[in-house]
């Protein structure tokens, strides 16, 4: 019987921060993993995420030993570091992001994709200072969108919904999910997999199996290793932080800040007509 293969790549979702289990993380990929398949038919799952991996380490680092293990199916699930650094540049993630995309696809993998919530709007920041983070986001969603589309991923919109707002969904920094979030991800992309006529096992249960955290374990977070955390992205995001937050002021003033966002669509549909093959738009 042949072994169904599974590999997982991104960042640290992916990686399953948030959802601690004997010491380390599982996450939603594992959880899926698991009901991939009718009972008795082996799957062999590897995660090849690491924290922190913007679209570059992706392709640098875990293309590579992923196209080696040769999966069927295959998990892109990256961008939100690419949106937090001052280096952002969506015609660079859009090509990074093609490229991924391309490689498995010709490979004759099924790809499964996922838009996220913007880092700003998790953490709360204030709207001058949430606005630049959101638009980056969105713009990296508008080109997974388009790529899913080309090489018929299996798409997950996971960028909005009553998810992103219920507390009791993610863990106490705020950016990751708790292993209620892992979990419904994971049960949302098995109902998408079915959904595209896949022979699966049994769904993931969305129910967890530790309590999530408390407002005081949140806080403590913040106060410790989320300032540390903050102050890392400060350093190189920072700066430029500032000159955009002061140019959305300006744009507000004048209310001219929708060409901001039309700026930013522009963006995107210069970044995916740059990219090779027949269906370029």
């Amino acid at each position: 019987m042949k072994t169904f293969r599974f590999a997982a790549l991104g960042d640290s979702l992916t990686e399953g921060v948030g959802d601690p289990v004997d010491g380390g993380w599982r996450g939603w990929a594992a959880l899926l993993a698991a009901g991939l398949a009718p009972a008795e038919s082996p799957v062999e799952f590897r995660n090849f995420a690491a924290s922190g991996a913007q679209t570059g380490d992706v392709v640098a680092r875990q293309l590579p030993a992923a196209l080696e293990f040769g999966p069927d199916l295959v998990s892109v699930v990256v961008g939100v570091n690419d949106t937090l650094r001052c280096t952002f540049d969506i015609h660079e993630v859009a090509a990074r992001l093609d490229l991924l995309c391309g490689e498995f696809a010709s490979r004759g993998a099924l790809l499964m994709t996922a838009c996220l919530p913007d880092p700003g709007t998790m953490l709360g920041l204030p709207g001058v200072l949430g606005r630049p983070l959101a638009r980056r986001q969105h713009a990296v969603n508008a080109v997974v969108h388009e790529l899913s589309r080309r090489y018929g991923a299996v798409h997950l919109h996971a960028a909005d919904g009553e998810w992103v707002s219920d507390r009791t969904m993610w863990s106490a920094d705020r950016l990751h999910p708790g292993e209620r979030g892992h979990r419904m991800l994971a049960v949302r992309f098995h109902a998408r997999l079915a959904d595209a006529g896949l022979e699966l096992g049994e769904a993931p249960a969305s129910e967890p199996e530790q309590s999530g955290p408390t407002r005081s374990a949140s806080l403590l977070w913040l106060a410790t290793a989320g300032t540390g955390w903050l102050a890392r992205r400060c350093t190189d995001l920072l700066p430029q932080l500032m000159r955009l937050t002061a140019q959305e002021i300006r744009h507000r003033a004048r209310g001219t800040s929708l060409g901001l966002d039309l700026g930013t669509a522009h963006a995107v549909a210069s970044a995916l007509s740059a990219l090779p093959g027949p269906e370029a738009v």
